[in-house]
């Protein structure tokens, strides 16, 4: 079933008995937004049995529909949380942006587990991001920043219908991360465990180990000058993607901070939506058709660890 209110709200639901399926758009709402030629929105959807939440930037400036990207963020809960002015920059790029807030955040239901069930909130954003009537078919392209590098490649892993991934300033071996951030090590603990008495579910947040079954061309973007992600991730990365033979590219920085100052930021941002168009240019139409991936029942089925830590 399908409502449409008007003006200042768009719902939708969907499934069997009028419940919800996961990757349903269930509330849309407008946004009060100062850049011009972007209509901005706050957007409810399905993710698992949760209400997950989540801003959504469409351009106005450009012919609809037009391609899509989900910007993953980084940190957790309310450090890192999705900030307007990022996703306005994506969006003046011709893009319709969406940047989930994951579970447990900004009024969503759930918990946030830095890359735990917390993934399907990306892979369930996909499936409604491509039923926007201002969006073309065809995969999502995905950002990682930081720790959102995790949940986007964990999305290239699990999700048919994601994209080419960018990994900006992004965890690639979250072991190293509890190393290298002595000030996270509690939050640490506390959501995904201790890394000597639960390494696997750090080897599950941990791209490097599972690189494998990454599918999608991915681009590393990072800061030879990050403090908080270091640029050894980038390249560790990288290693793995040549030794795999993947599809790859790496864009370091010199001297540049975890978040990147407004004139390189700029030049890294075209460089970035540049390297999305080429690749999905380059998608065959037959691959732009494959139906949706479906998603386990017991997510804990699909968290299949296809490396060890060296």
């Amino acid at each position: 079933m399908d409502i449409t209110m008007p003006d200042e709200q768009q719902t939708a639901a969907g499934g069997c008995g009028g419940v919800p399926e996961a990757g349903a758009l269930l509330e849309k709402v407008p946004l009060r937004c100062q850049a011009k030629g972007i209509l901005l929105y706050l957007v409810t959807y399905t993710s698992e049995s949760f209400k997950v939440k989540g801003y959504l930037a469409v351009p106005q400036d450009v012919p609809l529909p037009a391609p899509a990207v989900i910007y993953c963020r980084g940190g957790i809960r309310k450090v890192g949380m999705v900030r307007k002015r990022r996703l306005l920059a994506m969006a003046r790029r011709g893009f319709v942006v969406f940047a989930p807030f994951y579970r447990g955040n900004e009024g969503g239901e759930g918990r946030d587990e830095f890359g735990g069930d917390d993934r399907y909130d990306v892979c369930h954003a996909i499936p409604m991001v491509q039923s926007l009537p201002e969006v073309q078919p065809g995969p999502v392209p995905l950002i990682g920043f930081s720790r959102g590098a995790i949940m986007a490649m964990l999305a290239a892993r699990e999700c048919e219908q994601a994209g080419p991934v960018v990994i900006w300033g992004g965890v690639s071996d979250l072991f190293d991360t509890y190393e290298e951030r002595v000030d996270m090590r509690r939050m640490l603990k506390r959501v995904v465990g201790h890394p000597r008495k639960q390494p696997e579910a750090y080897e599950r947040r941990s791209p490097v180990y599972w690189i494998d079954a990454i599918r999608v061309p991915v681009m590393i973007v990072h800061g030879t000058g990050d403090t908080q992600v270091s640029v050894e991730q980038a390249r560790k990365l990288g290693q793995a993607l040549e030794a795999a033979g993947k599809d790859y590219t790496m864009e370091l920085y010199d001297q540049l901070p975890h978040r990147f100052p407004k004139e390189a930021d700029e030049r890294a941002l075209d460089a970035i939506f540049a390297w999305i168009r080429d690749k999905l240019d380059r998608v065959p139409a037959e691959l732009s058709a494959v139906p949706l991936a479906k998603l386990p029942e017991n997510s804990q089925d699909h968290s299949v660890i296809l490396g060890k830590r060296r």
